[in-house]
């Protein structure tokens, strides 16, 4: 009987070890061993970029897989999840971004990868890509990208000095133009730099982050440009950076283009009936666009170039907003801008194409819409040149030391 009683209880303890171990081997399945990895790839390609940033941490293999270059830039092309920002400097040392849709609305601060002794006043003068370009007095260019984290400082200040005339004891000049864009042909990012000096020359310089060097292509300016009322900052779209000038006196040849690939200018006519008073360029639903507003009027005209370098294809929408700057469109197609009413507002705004008001955006903290500059710009996890150089060179340095240890204890 005793024996009996034993050998169930032996049985039972079987039992629920084998349970145990079912229920722990059950525990133990990954997402990985449920989806396959090319379901996996495609629902994060859905996948919002400020979200997909922090599902890194989820294990090693996403981690790997989200970081991928190959990945990013498929995200960033293709993912309807696309996610604009509105970024400005709020104090010498600390952003604000500012992300507005049809029904949502939020704000944060971030810090520059700056040092934080002042001064250090920073401008905001492009955006490529998710990465931001950020300039200071007098030679000092940071291309940063606020998601990653990833920056670089660049000095200018060696080739200002080169290019000073002889014979004279300072440097008198001004630097006016500053641009940064994509060169898709040759997988590398480019700034500009443009200035005149004391003899009223003009000079032009292009960095490749690349090969981390500038070169000198004075010969690419035409004769007939002048940099004095631009405004610094370029607009980059198309594979050229835009730049037009504040006060338009003559509408033809009003908007200056750079090709960064044929490293050539060209210009674009604006339309006849723009306003003379504070022009300057946006990008709205993948259209250039040019808006002005007359200091005595409470509308901001919005010219919308429908069909890229087609003069005919510029199409005028008013908005009854003063000083309105608009950043992007809306889901709806709506436009999102900055600015203020008649009525006194100040703030964000949802305008339509007819320009009624539809929504005010109270929450968020505004200054007034001429005092800070502001860019808009794409999100992403795209690393710099210099990043995946850096990458491959860590890579290959942990490759050496294993072989190097393998052949010492083997």
């Amino acid at each position: 009987m005793n024996c009996k009683k034993l050998n169930n209880s032996s049985v039972d303890k079987k039992k629920r070890l084998k349970h145990a171990v079912n229920k722990m081997n059950h525990k133990s399945k990954s997402i990985h061993d449920i989806l396959p990895l090319d379901l996996i790839h495609r629902i994060l390609l859905l996948v919002p970029i400020r979200h997909l940033a922090r599902l890194r941490c989820v294990s090693k293999l996403w981690c790997s897989l989200i970081s991928d270059p190959d990945f990013v830039e498929l995200h960033f092309h293709h993912s309807p999840a696309a996610t604009n920002a509105c970024f400005f400097m709020k104090t010498d040392i600390v952003a604000d971004l500012v992300y507005i849709d049809d029904n949502d609305a939020s704000q944060k601060e971030v810090c520059p990868p700056f040092q934080k002794k002042p001064p250090s006043y920073f401008v905001v003068v492009g955006s490529c890509r998710g990465f931001i370009l950020l300039h200071r007095h007098p030679h000092f260019l940071v291309v940063w990208n606020p998601l990653t984290g990833s920056s670089k400082r660049i000095s200018y200040s060696h080739i200002v000095h080169r290019s000073k005339p002889p014979g004279y004891g300072r440097i008198a000049y001004r630097v006016y133009l500053h641009g940064f864009g994509y060169d898709a042909s040759q997988d590398d990012y480019l700034l500009l730099v443009a200035w005149s000096d004391c003899k009223g020359q003009y000079h032009l310089y292009c960095f490749s982050l690349r090969t981390n060097s500038w070169i000198n292509i004075d010969a690419a300016v035409p004769n007939r440009l002048g940099f004095l009322c631009w405004h610094s900052g370029g607009l980059f779209f198309n594979g050229a950076v835009h730049w037009v000038p504040f006060d338009l006196r003559d509408y033809r040849d009003a908007i200056i283009i750079f090709d960064l690939m044929e490293m050539t200018f060209s210009t674009i006519s604006a339309p006849e009936q723009l306003s003379s008073s504070y022009t300057s360029l946006a990008l709205l639903g993948g259209c250039l666009s040019l808006y002005s507003c007359k200091d005595d009027c409470y509308n901001t005209d919005i010219w919308v170039m429908k069909e890229y370098k087609v003069h005919s294809s510029w199409t005028l929408y008013q908005i009854p907003c003063k000083y309105f700057r608009p950043l992007c469109l809306s889901s709806n197609k709506d436009i999102i801008g900055r600015g203020y009413t008649s009525c006194g507002k100040t703030g964000y705004f949802i305008y339509n194409v007819r320009g009624d008001l539809l929504k005010h955006f109270k929450d968020l903290c505004c200054q007034h819409p001429r005092r800070k500059p502001i860019i808009v710009y794409t999100e992403s996890l795209l690393p710099l040149p210099s990043d995946i150089k850096d990458k491959d060179n860590k890579n290959k340095m942990k490759k050496e030391i294993r072989h190097q240890v393998h052949h010492k204890y083997f």
